[in-house]
């Protein structure tokens, strides 16, 4: 069963950084190069937005304007794993992250969130004073 899990979440300061990873069940076997990786978060009361995306090379990226020189999306695909490095974290960074997952045959990368085809659980991220 084709599954991802996310790690890394948790209470930080504003200002301080967080590494979220994301990891592909064996079931992805080879092919998590055939997939692009996204980023998504939910705040509370609010719907689901794009944070970061990459390509299934890891050669293309693009972010929401809000986190773009505060965030880095990368990729390990012989882990099967992709990464969100967040920077400079606020507040209004407070949300449940959730990777998705959407198998490409190009290096699209998709920044609706119903193009995808498997989702994590999410973790939270909290920041607070």
């Amino acid at each position: 069963q084709v599954q991802l899990v996310e790690s890394g979440g948790g209470l930080v300061q504003p200002g301080e950084s967080l590494r979220l990873s994301c990891t592909g069940s064996a079931a992805f076997g080879d092919t998590f190069s055939n997939y692009a990786m996204g980023w998504f978060r939910q705040a509370p009361g609010k719907e689901r937005e794009f944070v970061a995306v990459i390509s299934r090379a890891g050669t293309v990226t693009d972010y929401q304007a809000s986190v773009k020189r505060r965030f880095s999306i990368s990729r390990h695909n012989a882990q099967n794993t992709v990464y969100l490095q967040m920077n400079n974290l606020k507040p209004e960074d407070t949300a449940i992250y959730y990777c998705a997952a959407r198998n490409t045959v190009t290096g699209a990368i998709p920044t609706n969130l119903a193009e995808y085809d498997y989702w994590g659980q999410g973790t939270q991220v909290t920041v607070s004073s």
